[in-house]
């Protein structure tokens, strides 16, 4: 695996690629219509805007926030975030001639929630993707994913690799299928105790979470970040009985790459929508595992880029140590796995510099 070197920078964003030329977009002949649906604006500071509308996807609505011209990067989020969660690749990306978009994902903030928890297996947030491709006009794309986001990413390069002509995967490695359904497997490993099967209870994570989603927020993000002492090296994230999930108390002072401004966006984003739909994601682990059975030792043959922290929970996960090191043998599209010193679980948020650069090298080596 390959190490970054740690950043010895304060509040300076390091260069680590020399300056590179601008991608100009070919022309595109789809109608310009396809941006009349924008309802609302986000302006970065350098003046760049980026617009959200909804989509219909397999009937469902999905809120995508966009930006740029060029060939299709989609990024996708995990638990418990938002699009927001991408606000340092937008720019970037877009500046250097791709189409950024990132979607909520079925079950988040502005988008649908179905009621069904059936409704969240992993080939529904895979036809997702493939709907979400399909509807912006494109035929193709590179799917970018975070944390629940990585496995949807994966498997969608997977499925679809006619679609997918490159996958990125922040925090969870494309993981093999295990011998017996994942949720049963923790619960025999850790006696019940592991997070996973805390969320999966109806009710209970939803309610806690759901409490005062502020300190969710102001809770977690630091919980599980490179900044939290207690992740050098990470413990297995397990639920101690009648501690509840958040059972680590908010800090009084954010750490430098997240701001309140930040924790008020995501509150806001998560206003009236809770967290219900995220945590059915993980109620679907076991079927997941049943449905994808078929794709067992699928090889990932398209050009596939995998980056982590070495502080990342994720990272110190049970059998972690004998996966990565095989992951290139498994996946022969897959580059050596990229490890971030010092890095946390929420990877493009916490390391935006050293994850631009590596993307945008990915994608140009991708589309030359």
């Amino acid at each position: 695996m390959r190490r970054l070197p740690s950043p010895t920078w304060a509040g300076a964003v390091p260069t680590l690629l020399p300056p590179r030329p601008v991608r100009h977009p070919p022309a595109r002949t789809a109608p310009s219509s396809r941006r009349s649906l924008a309802t609302l604006t986000t302006t970065h500071r350098g003046g760049a805007v980026v617009e959200h509308r909804d989509i219909e996807v397999g009937g469902i609505r999905l809120h995508i926030a966009e930006e740029g011209e060029g060939p299709l990067v989609l990024l996708l989020h995990g638990f418990p975030e938002c699009w927001y969660s991408w606000r340092h690749q937008f720019a970037p990306l877009a500046a250097a001639g791709y189409r950024v978009v990132a979607p909520d994902q079925r079950g988040y903030a502005r988008s649908d929630r179905p009621a069904d928890v059936d409704a969240y297996t992993m080939l529904h947030l895979v036809g997702d993707v493939i709907g979400l491709i399909h509807a912006l006009g494109e035929e193709e794309a590179v799917v970018v994913g975070h944390d629940w986001g990585a496995p949807v990413a994966w498997t969608t390069a997977q499925l679809r690799p006619d679609v997918v002509t490159a996958v990125v995967g922040l925090s969870v490695a494309p993981t093999p299928r295990g011998a017996v359904p994942p949720l049963r497997a923790m619960d025999e490993k850790f006696d019940g105790r592991f997070y996973w099967n805390y969320f999966a209870e109806p009710g209970v994570a939803d309610a806690e979470l759901g409490r005062d989603p502020r300190t969710t927020f102001r809770t977690t993000l630091w919980a599980a970040s490179g900044d939290n002492p207690h992740n050098d090296p990470p413990s297995q994230p397990l639920v101690k009985p009648g501690r509840g999930f958040l059972s680590a108390p908010a800090p009084e002072k954010l750490p430098p790459w997240i701001s309140e401004d930040d924790i008020d966006v995501f509150t806001a984003e998560y206003e009236g929508a809770g967290f219900t739909g995220g945590l059915n994601w993980y109620r679907n682990l076991d079927r997941n595992w049943e449905l994808t059975a078929a794709w067992d030792h699928a090889p990932i043959r398209q050009p596939a880029l995998y980056v982590t922290g070495d502080r990342d929970l994720v990272y110190r996960f049970p059998g972690m140590d004998q996966l990565l090191p095989n992951l290139t043998a498994l996946h022969p599209g897959l580059r050596e796995p990229v490890v971030l010193p010092g890095c946390g679980h929420w990877t493009q948020q916490e390391r935006p510099a050293e994850v631009n650069a590596l993307l945008l090298e990915f994608l140009d080596s991708v589309h030359g």
